[in-house]
């Protein structure tokens, strides 16, 4: 029997589950921050090597396709191994990468170095951390989820202002060299900080009444991955995803270009893309809370709504105030849908294999991510301007708004313990 201050409701000694929330906080804030400030190595990278935009974009696709296969893996290592040692990995594997991307001469090593060795390190850092968050939680779930995917606003909102002032004293080399030193350490510190559920410390989620009820909570609800692909609701969510994946890095790559094309200075587009950090961190925590009264569903369609008009709008804009305003549109809608895309699969599917789950439709997520990029840069070489390319992810956000519109409640869950 344990004693009551072990359990998840009581108040007399701090629950480990937000220790755990912490760390992966902390962690999201130090890979994803990290991971946008291509945007700000970009030109700086182009005028040393003269290369064209979508040749230097390859280096973001390929690393978001190393990421998609790495997420389904590390998703499947997170329900067996835990947290620890996929965060602990990736950790090592993400800031040998940056180390790397302070020697690079050629384009082979950029897309090895980064495409390669960057996509995997950071392939754990959504799926494994927001699967370990819904085992430690039933009450507040979504706060929690918003609060730790806020980690991706709030590392937009600090690394790129810092990285452009870390190039611009020294250069972009060095910089790489300093924030590739940063997320090694840090990263595999915080990781020994998290553990995958609270069976392991004889605790029970919080907001759970019994541990029994908890057993059959965390262990066996749910269905397995084969048979939540055999949902339409699966192959919906994948094409709503697979659109935020595309948008979300083909904004990261290239807004901050684009501002600094039509005239406005490197320092004010680099706190610009900041501004969208920040209120997708707000969107992420503030709306995480309104989601769960509101249901992921109908959020998720009043979100993608807003994204494609700042994104229609986005191939409108010539003018500081108004990409400051685009800043927060898109910011609070896509802080508002990133934290939904694990709720959601727990409502559809349950909890038993929501590591797996979210790690296969991470991948769509990484797979529109790694056409998103490639694709602007693209039609910015083939046109002269990133007209074209910011229309396309406007279409895309409206695919995600008819996905999400046209989800429906799952028929029957299968509350069974069976195999993989």
């Amino acid at each position: 029997m344990h004693k009551p201050e072990l359990s998840s409701t009581s108040g007399s000694c701090l629950f480990y589950g937000y220790i755990v929330v912490a760390a992966a906080l902390l962690i999201i804030i130090l890979d994803y921050g990290s991971r946008l400030t291509i945007g700000v190595f970009f030109k700086p990278i182009l005028e040393e090597f003269n290369w064209s935009r979508g040749l230097t974009s390859g280096a973001v696709t390929l690393s978001m396709l190393g990421q998609g296969p790495g997420a389904i893996i590390m998703g499947r290592l997170n329900d067996r191994l835990g947290p620890r040692f996929v965060m602990t990995l990736c950790g090592c594997l993400l800031g040998v990468g940056y180390l790397l991307m302070a020697i690079i001469h050629s384009v082979g090593q950029l897309y090895f170095f980064y495409g390669i060795i960057v996509g995997i390190g950071m392939s754990g850092a959504f799926a494994a951390l927001l699967s370990t968050v819904a085992r430690w939680f039933v009450k507040r779930r979504g706060l929690v989820a918003g609060i730790v995917a806020g980690g991706t606003g709030i590392g937009q909102l600090v690394a790129p202002p810092i990285t452009n002032l870390l190039i611009s004293t020294y250069d972009w080399r060095l910089s790489y060299i300093l924030m590739g030193g940063a997320v090694l350490v840090a990263g595999v510190v915080l990781a020994q900080f998290l553990k995958r559920d609270p069976g392991q410390m004889g605790l029970v989620p919080y907001g759970s009444d019994q541990i029994e009820k908890s057993k059959s909570s965390s262990s066996s609800r749910g269905i397995t991955v084969k048979q939540a692909m055999h949902t339409q609701q699966y192959w919906l969510l994948m094409g709503a995803f697979f659109s935020l994946g595309y948008i979300l890095m083909a904004i990261s790559t290239h807004l901050v270009p684009h501002i600094t094309d039509i005239g406005i200075s490197a320092m004010a587009a680099a706190n610009i893309f900041a501004l969208c950090g920040l209120f997708l961190a707000i969107g992420c925590i503030a709306l995480g809370a309104i989601n769960d009264r509101l249901g992921n569903k109908r959020s998720l369609i009043i979100y993608f709504f807003i994204m494609a008009a700042a994104l229609f709008w986005l191939t409108q804009l010539s003018s500081t105030w108004q990409f400051v305003s685009f800043a927060v549109l898109f910011g609070l809608s896509t802080g508002g849908s990133v934290p939904i895309e694990s709720n959601i699969l727990v409502d559809l599917f349950g909890i038993r294999s929501h590591g797996s789950i979210l790690g296969t439709i991470t991948f769509g997520f990484a797979c529109g991510g790694a056409l998103g990029p490639f694709l602007t840069g693209f039609l910015f070489d083939l046109t002269g301007s990133y007209g074209l390319g910011f229309l396309v992810c406007a279409i895309m956000a409206s695919i995600g708004l008819i996905s999400c519109a046209n989800l429906r409640p799952t028929k029957k869950l299968i509350f069974e313990s069976v195999a993989d």
